[in-house]
């Protein structure tokens, strides 16, 4: 894909935001089964959704939080790969959060916890800065142009 000229494609988004979630939540699932699953009798959606999990005054809670912040790193090495533009990492951040914050409102309710609102303003902005970092770091790398050039 030339960088030049961009159109608009709204089913390329779309894809790119379906993938980007489901990557995200495949991700978190990983790090819930291995922190949470270990402590828990049964891993269901609660420790996904449910803002009451995200606590500092139980293990449970701090191992549900050990699993979010390191999904927000993949999450940007995600975007590295799906996205591929600096420009557009703070908009598919955003978009995954905020799709996040609608799915917790209809599971539990509306997320009334400090915690939870640190914890994923904070996944919001690693995932977004380093996201970005690695998009630019990539868009600048230099082109490879052959030594030798054919005398055509």
């Amino acid at each position: 894909m030339f960088y030049g000229a961009e159109v608009w494609d709204p089913w390329l988004i779309a894809a790119q935001i379906v993938c980007l979630q489901c990557l995200y939540y495949l991700t978190l699932g990983f790090f819930l089964s291995f922190l949470v699953g270990t402590r828990v009798s049964r891993l269901t959606l609660v420790y996904f959704f449910d803002f009451a999990t995200i606590t500092t005054s139980t293990v449970t809670g701090r191992c549900v939080i050990a699993s979010l912040l390191p999904s927000s790193f993949a999450g940007a090495g995600y975007m590295l790969y799906l996205i591929e533009r600096s420009k557009k990492c703070l908009d598919f951040s955003a978009t995954l959060f905020i799709i996040h914050l609608f799915i917790c409102i209809i599971y539990g309710g509306w997320p009334s916890s400090i915690t939870w609102w640190i914890v994923n303003g904070t996944g919001f902005a690693v995932m977004a800065r380093l996201g970005k970092y690695l998009c630019s770091e990539r868009e600048l790398r230099e082109i490879p142009i052959s030594r030798y050039r054919s005398n055509v």
